[in-house]
């Protein structure tokens, strides 16, 4: 891979980016990409912050092809939620109010307690 040009702007914007994040890994990637515009190259980057040197690599690549905005971290959608939308006030409101809502004296039971109880 051929050593990133920034502009003086490009610069400018990825050392504030750096500066100013609380995300430590948006501020690697920033970081990784300065790095690489002073002419160091990818092993050494990857060690200087402690990933392997085909991120690096994927990191320069994403910049090189979008901008700051390649340098964003985009999360999986996860798993849909169990809970049914319906019931989430329901159970909520369990939460906040209590075992005493429920006429009850404590929120853990042991199997015995709780089989007395029922």
């Amino acid at each position: 891979m051929r050593r990133i040009r920034l502009t003086a702007m490009e610069q400018a914007q990825l050392e504030q980016l750096f500066k100013t994040t609380d995300d430590r890994r948006l501020r690697a990637r920033s970081q990784a990409v300065l790095m690489a515009s002073r002419g160091r190259k990818r092993k050494i980057i990857a060690q200087d912050l402690g990933v392997h040197r085909t991120t690096v690599r994927l990191w320069l690549k994403h910049y090189q092809e979008h901008g700051l905005a390649g340098l964003q971290i985009h999360w999986a959608p996860g798993q849909p939620g169990r809970i049914p939308e319906t019931l989430a006030p329901t159970i909520q409101g369990w939460v906040k109010d209590g075992p005493q809502s429920c006429r009850l004296d404590r929120a853990n039971w042991t199997y015995e307690e709780l089989a007395t109880h029922l």
